[in-house]
């Protein structure tokens, strides 16, 4: 099982998530919040290499 963390957030938005969590059917405010970073990191994609970076840089001419 994968470790855990603690995240401070305020205390509003906790409440607005913890009555969306409820209403979706997840058990946890925890389970919830996973999720909907989880999915916000897939839309994201993977973050590009430092090779990646280089050869756009070079190509908008920022490096020779």
């Amino acid at each position: 099982m994968a470790s855990k963390t603690s995240v401070k957030l305020n205390k509003s938005l906790c409440r607005r998530a913890a009555q969306w969590a409820e209403k979706a059917g997840y058990s946890s405010l925890d389970e919830f919040i996973e999720h909907m970073i989880e999915k916000e990191l897939a839309k994201l994609g993977e973050p590009d290499s430092k090779d990646d970076v280089i050869k756009k840089l070079k190509g908008l001419g920022y490096l020779e």
